[in-house]
């Protein structure tokens, strides 16, 4: 977001707008929220180019203790106004303009650590209860100073003051769930998440959507209650009723990105009437407002024309003096005290480990709770198994049959702990990513945090997964009976499912949808199946797609499994009675590892390919991923 370069001589600074008088930063008074010459732009990505201008050369005020809402009809500019004065604009949007709190410049930084906003979507995680949710904002979000005494009481008197706590231990949901939150709770606790941080300026976008008239009063007063007490409160709302519409303070009306009116509800219908709009008697005075500046699909030109002549209207007004009155007195305090504020220095944010900590037990809550994500995935596993190794209870033996047999099982070995857990990861990015550009946005936590602690949540499930299913089917099966061989086997399926999901990952991040992640992984996916040693002589492989070779944890894997088996292997018989004598016969370990290419003395440089190609795939995987959000 580009804004104005502030004046170099001047620095943010946190005083009582009340008493006019310095304060300490990090103290309770509250702030004053001032703008002039905003404008929004529409920007062509591709080019670069301003397709569309949203906001118009705008300026206002907010005052601590005021509740104040932003009205107008679809596409007039609210939440564009709105989301720029919280710097938290959508991708491909521009904002020129200079926006001061106490008159004195801000940027982002600031916004991030004393101001909340709370969106019209509520995200969040289904499997985590209400107390769980807030514990974890709160040790991303506070000062890792706080003790944890005081956290504990922060969040129950949160719970109170919204009325959750009676449903502190019910999980969040996502609608699956009879015992769930409903609508309005979670705006609750959307709510009661912004007020963690005791924010010196809360935003809300369409805070009382999708909510019944009462949930949305309730919602209200909340909000009245905390700009009461010295707080900056803006919100947008669309078609208030008359009882919420009597709970603001000040509004302010937007049309066609300009400002039609700003001031208080008495004012507005004073100065509309001046305009010849009266509004009727038992008449909703936000519908009337609202309509009057509404540009209608039959008649928008000349609906445009009344909008901008209330909005040069406005320009001359009284309520518009008072205005540029305020915003003067802000540049004028701003100039007569001139101290560094501490505002930032004051702040200790969460170290590192501790949001990495809390991170990871939030993504152990997902896969423990989520049964799709874990608990199907281990006992298709154990289903799949147990009949692969029933099909070859007695095939496996030390002749020509058996040879097929147990490159048979060592097949399923392979491909069952690639190709399930491969796809299965596909999901993972896209399904989190509206609440990871949510959290990060907001300054939780960064991106490489973020990506390492899924990679710990899985981690478990990655090790029992194969564990499970090679045990089963190994000892049905009947393969190699010793413990080193076991124990290799292992290793060698543990090593495959976690780069096959190191893969998933990648292909995860580096595409917005699962189908078409899927368009390119399936493909690419028959090219490592097929170079993996059981379909085609390795060294027959034409030139151009030998290279594959080097990056097939396929062929790995196949490889060091079949090391595991045949090495050391000196008698396979050449029973003429099950096979056929004028066929080649193979009669040690050596002479299988031959007919497939495979290298008795490649075991270990097989795993190390492996824990590179586990390697590269996460980083490759963790670029996409910092690269989409740094687009975002």
């Amino acid at each position: 977001m580009k804004m104005l370069e502030p004046p170099k001589n001047e620095e943010p600074m946190g005083f009582s707008r009340r008493s006019m008088t310095p304060g300490p930063s990090g103290s309770n008074q509250g702030v004053t929220l001032s703008w002039r010459d905003l404008s929004v732009y529409a920007v062509d990505r591709g080019s670069s180019n301003i397709c569309k201008q949203i906001i118009n050369n705008v300026r206002g005020v907010l005052k601590p203790g005021d509740l104040t809402a932003i009205l107008g009809g679809s596409g007039a500019g609210k939440s564009s106004l709105m989301t720029a004065l919280a710097y938290r604009t959508a991708p491909g949007v521009v904002v020129h303009g200079d926006i001061r709190v106490n008159g004195h410049p801000v940027e982002s930084k600031y916004m991030k650590h004393h101001s909340g906003f709370m969106h019209q979507e509520d995200i969040f995680i289904g499997t985590m209860t209400v107390l769980e949710h807030l514990w974890f904002m709160a040790r991303m979000k506070l000062d890792r100073r706080i003790a944890t005494r005081e956290v504990r009481e922060k969040i129950n008197g949160l719970l109170r003051e919204v009325g959750l706590f009676e449903r502190s231990g019910v999980r969040i949901g996502s609608g699956g769930d009879d015992k769930v939150l409903s609508g309005g709770e979670k705006k609750r606790l959307a709510f009661a998440t912004e007020l963690l941080t005791d924010p010196k300026i809360l935003f809300l976008d369409e805070p009382t959507t999708g909510q019944d008239s009462n949930s949305a009063i309730v919602l209200i007063s909340h909000l009245t209650a905390f700009a009461n007490r010295g707080r900056t409160v803006l919100c947008t709302i669309h078609q208030p009723s008359s009882a919420i519409f009597d709970n603001f303070h000040r509004i302010i009306l937007v049309a066609d990105g300009r400002i039609a009116f700003a001031g208080t509800r008495d004012q507005a219908l004073v100065f509309f009437s001046r305009q010849g709009y009266e509004c009727p008697s038992n008449y909703n005075p936000a519908d009337f407002l609202v309509a009057t500046l509404a540009i209608a699909p039959r008649d928008e030109e000349s609906c445009r024309r009344a909008a901008q002549r209330v909005c040069d209207a406005f320009l001359t007004s009284d309520s518009c003096k008072e205005m540029d009155v305020t915003l003067q007195l802000e540049v004028h305090i701003s100039k007569a005290y001139h101290w560094k504020s501490d505002i930032f220095d004051d702040f200790k944010h969460p170290r590192w480990w501790t949001r990495l900590f809390w991170l990871t037990h939030r993504g152990f809550f997902q896969v423990l709770r989520d049964p799709s994500i874990e608990f199907i995935r281990i006992l298709q596993k154990l289903c799949v198994a147990t009949m692969a190794g029933l099909c070859f209870v007695g095939a496996v033996s030390m002749n020509q049959l058996g040879v097929q047999a147990v490159q048979g099982v060592l097949f399923i070995l392979v491909t069952e702990n690639t190709f399930f857990p491969m796809y299965a990861t596909l999901s993972l990015f896209p399904q989190e990513l509206p609440l990871f550009l949510r959290e990060n946005k907001a300054g939780m936590y960064s991106t490489h945090l973020y990506y390492i602690s899924r990679l710990i949540s899985l981690f478990p499930g990655l090790i029992v997964e194969p564990v499970c299913f090679t045990t089963i089917i190994y000892w049905l099966a009947g393969l190699r009976n010793t413990a080193q061989a076991f124990g290799l086997t292992l290793l060698v399926t543990i090593f495959t499912m976690n780069v096959s999901t190191a893969c998933g990952c990648f292909f995860s991040a580096a595409f917005e949808t699962v189908p078409l992640a899927l368009a390119y992984l399936v493909p690419f996916d028959y090219i490592l199946m097929i170079t993996m040693g059981p379909f085609i002589k390795l060294s027959s492989l034409p030139l151009y797609i030998k290279w594959v070779r080097y990056i097939s944890w396929l062929l790995h894997s196949t490889e060091a499994l079949t090391i595991v088996q045949w090495r050391g292997v000196q008698n396979i018989s050449c029973d003429s009675s099950i096979f056929q004598p004028e066929l080649p016969c193979v009669t040690d370990g050596s002479e299988v590892m031959q007919m497939y290419d495979f290298d008795e003395n490649h075991f270990w440089l097989d795993l190390i390919s492996m824990a590179i190609l586990f390697t590269c795939f996460h980083v490759l995987g963790y670029v996409c991923l910092w690269r989409r959000i740094r687009a975002k």
